[in-house]
């Protein structure tokens, strides 16, 4: 039986599958997570990139990431719901934003990252391991 994982954008334009687990699972505060976010961290499910497949048409915001790559973050154009983030330095993997995950609690986080670019007020879980920039990939 092949696994399924699903999700989608708040509107339901924008609606994806996964065939495989996740790899990873981290909390960022890096200051572009922070504006995805209204002000907090978001938690990226990473996954094969071969086994998510995308239904529906996600526009693509290109930037450069404080760890210099090259970054597409993908949102729903008529809801706005921010779903995945893809580095052109890594093209074999897709971060998808847990809270569009018809069930999140798939995405238990393992990490926390870019903590110090947090404001002083974060909620950081003092349990999970953390690192205060870009780790090495998982």
């Amino acid at each position: 039986r092949t696994m399924e994982i699903l999700g989608g954008c708040l509107c339901g334009a924008t609606r994806y599958r996964s065939t495989a687990p996740p790899i990873v699972t981290r909390v960022c505060w890096c200051r572009v997570c922070q504006y995805f976010a209204a002000g907090n961290g978001t938690v990226n499910v990473c996954f094969t990139r071969t086994a998510v497949t995308i239904e529906g048409s996600p526009r693509d915001y290109r930037s450069v990431a404080d760890s210099g790559n090259v970054m597409h973050r993908r949102f729903c154009p008529v809801c706005g719901t921010h779903l995945f983030s893809e580095a052109e330095s890594r093209p074999h993997l897709i971060f998808i934003r847990a809270g569009t995950l018809d069930d999140p609690e798939i995405a238990r986080p393992s990490m926390t990252i870019w903590r110090s670019q947090a404001p002083s007020w974060a909620c950081i879980d003092a349990a999970l391991p953390s690192t205060p920039a870009q780790p090495p990939p998982a």
